[in-house]
């Protein structure tokens, strides 16, 4: 278990005084049930105060770093950050999902890649670096883990209303989404999707749902089409 957390604690550039509470934020309620442990020893309260930390990071990031936006453009920023698959994908990025402690059923059913249990996790670790280190170092996580690369997690989050729009702009053919493949049993699905403008295909995806497939399509679609659109722009220059 040693190795285990240092190497954790190495990726998240922070080293714990008081590891149970590292050890708590990696605790999903369904390995407190198998082992009979008390229901305070899961990760569930450590989310709720690592949720409210993240809040108060983000509003007052976003505060300043807009000095012009109404509160109402404020709120739909911040929405795109602290949301679910936003947070999982900040997740994914520290492998997180590797290092839960979850119940055999849920390991089994694929936890360690459902968004909602690697976005539950990532809260609650940011509330265990606020209780063992301060605001400071939760501040200074949430700045290094999720506030990183803000272009590019706005694109995530709003990928299919992009990319539409990018479509339409263009006014050539029209976006699709088509299933490539479906697989697993129903508790534990996985799909492959294809964004499509008329028959060209543009990005693909892989989720959990046909939804959050359809997402990770979108968004390869969108860096494919600018990548397009940065080359040829620089083939105009040259010439």
């Amino acid at each position: 278990m040693s190795n285990h957390l240092n190497e954790l604690e190495e990726r998240i550039r922070y080293t714990f005084k008081n590891r149970n509470l590292l050890v708590q934020a990696l605790t999903h309620s369904s390995y407190a049930n198998e082992h009979r442990l008390d229901h305070s020893r899961c990760n569930e309260r450590l989310e709720f105060l690592g949720d409210a930390v993240l809040e108060i990071v983000i509003s007052d990031f976003l505060f300043h770093k807009y000095d012009t936006l109404s509160e109402g453009d404020l709120t739909k920023i911040r929405a795109s950050i602290v949301c679910e698959p936003t947070l999982a994908y900040c997740a994914a990025d520290l492998s997180l999902g590797s290092y839960l402690y979850l119940g055999k059923g849920e390991d089994a059913t694929g936890g360690r890649s459902r968004n909602s249990v690697v976005s539950d996790a990532l809260e609650a670790l940011i509330g265990a670096v606020y209780l063992d280190g301060g605001f400071a170092n939760a501040k200074e996580f949430i700045h290094g883990f999720i506030l990183n690369d803000m272009e590019h997690k706005q694109l995530f989050y709003d990928s299919k209303t992009i990319l539409q729009e990018m479509v339409q702009s263009r006014q050539g053919e029209a976006l699709t989404y088509e299933m490539l493949k479906e697989e697993g049993p129903d508790h534990n699905k996985s799909f492959e999707v294809c964004a499509k403008i008329g028959a060209q295909e543009i990005g693909r995806g892989v989720g959990r749902t046909k939804k959050a497939a359809e997402q990770v399509a979108a968004y390869n679609g969108i860096l494919k089409l600018k990548k397009a659109e940065s080359n040829q722009t620089a083939g105009d220059i040259c010439i």
